[in-house]
């Protein structure tokens, strides 16, 4: 039993190596100048001016939900593609509904003004 988990450990055990090797020889040999903007905390480029805990509009997490429904939409169309021809009528006439589907909710979604952003 041990030996079907043997090149699995093997692998696991080249890799640490490799990673602590690479990390050491990254502190002994590259270059330690300390610096306090290096030391600061900062997000997006510039410093932090107000509270990480602030409200953000729901704008925000409108677009950011609407980003994930037509990103994960794109995914279905890749093993659709792959299968295009075993699937015959029946699947491109689903891919069609589903498509269009999908285009209706993206005009619904423009026309309220869902994707400008001010």
């Amino acid at each position: 039993m041990l030996e079907q988990y043997l090149p699995i450990l093997i692998f696991m055990a080249i890799g640490l190596t490799i990673a602590v090797v690479a990390m050491a020889m990254g502190a002994m040999i590259g270059p330690h100048r300390p610096d306090k903007a290096k030391g600061a905390p900062y997000e997006c480029g510039f410093e932090a001016f107000e509270d990480a805990r602030m409200k953000f509009d729901v704008r925000y997490y409108l677009v950011a939900i609407l980003f994930i429904i037509f990103d994960l939409e794109i995914a279905f169309l890749f093993p659709w593609a792959i299968v295009l021809d075993k699937i015959g009528l029946f699947g491109i006439t689903a891919m069609v509904i589903f498509l269009g589907i999908l285009i209706v909710g993206f005009i619904y979604e423009w026309k309220k003004g869902a994707l400008e952003w001010e």
